[in-house]
């Protein structure tokens, strides 16, 4: 069973948090098995239920419905970052660095 799976979001346009950005985590099925949006931190600080085990899991950041929110354009409508739970008993962390013409990520700590 996973101890927790987080996330966090910076928006590099501004340098600030994005808050109120809707997550999914994606089963290996590529089924929902959770939502969340971020808080006024731009963080999540638990998406994932319990019980997850060993896999591959994405998390799909809904960025077009951000950015439009805020009168701006974006290439991306969507990120999806796939990552490898190899572990689960340790904690997982996958932050977003966003603007709207690039992303980036790395394994958190």
């Amino acid at each position: 069973m996973s101890k927790i799976l987080s996330t966090h979001v910076l928006d590099a346009t501004d340098g600030t948090p994005a808050a109120g950005m809707f997550v999914h985590l994606l089963s290996p099925e590529r089924d929902v098995i959770a939502s969340a949006s971020t808080d006024a931190d731009g963080r999540i600080a638990e998406i994932a239920p319990e019980g997850l085990i060993a896999a591959t899991y994405s998390l799909v950041f809904e960025t077009g419905e951000y950015f439009a929110a805020r009168g701006q354009e974006t290439f991306y409508p969507e990120v999806c970052v796939s990552f490898v739970l190899d572990d689960p008993q340790r904690g997982y962390h996958v932050p977003l660095l966003l603007s709207p013409f690039a992303y980036s990520t790395y394994r958190g700590s």
